[in-house]
C-alpha cells in the first residue's frame, strides 16, 4: 500500500487521540490534538494549508485540507455517524487538487476509532 507505514502512524495517532480525549467532542479538537500527537510522533504537518485552485486558467477559490501529514498523506478528521460516498468524493477532490495520492479519513464519532483510506485511481479500502 502506497504510504502504508504514515497511515498507519496517522492511525496510531489518531487511536491514541480518541482514547484520552473520549468521543462526543467538535471535529477541530481532535485535529488540533492529532497535530500534536503526530509532531510528537517526528511527522511534519500543515494544518490548514491553502491550495489556490483553477477553474480554465481563471482562480475561482482556495481549497483548505485540515492536515497534510510529511508532505504526502491528507489526514482528515470527522465526527460523523459513518463515511459516505460524499465524504471520499471530496478526499478525491482534495487528492486531484492538491497533487497527493493518499487521503484517509478518521471518524471520531464512537469510542472505537474508524478510518477509511482513499487512494487516487485506486478501489476503497476500510480499516478499523
Amino acid at each position: 500500500m502506497k504510504h502504508a507505514e504514515i497511515t498507519e502512524s496517522i492511525i496510531g495517532a489518531a487511536i491514541a487521540v480518541l482514547n484520552e480525549l473520549k468521543p462526543g467532542l467538535d471535529e477541530k479538537l481532535y485535529e488540533n490534538a492529532l497535530v500534536i500527537e503526530l509532531q510528537e510522533r517526528g511527522h511534519t504537518l500543515d494544518q490548514q494549508r491553502e491550495y489556490p485552485v483553477y477553474y480554465r486558467g481563471h482562480f475561482i477559490g482556495k481549497l483548505v485540507p485540515d492536515l497534510i501529514v510529511d508532505g504526502r498523506v491528507i489526514a482528515d478528521p470527522k465526527v460523523v455517524n459513518a463515511f459516505n460516498d460524499t465524504h471520499v468524493a471530496q478526499m478525491l477532490g482534495y487528492l486531484n487538487i492538491t497533487g497527493l495520492e493518499v487521503a484517509i479519513l478518521l471518524n471520531f464519532k464512537q469510542a472505537k476509532l474508524t478510518c477509511k483510506r482513499v487512494v487516487r485511481g485506486e478501489p476503497e479500502e476500510d480499516q478499523g
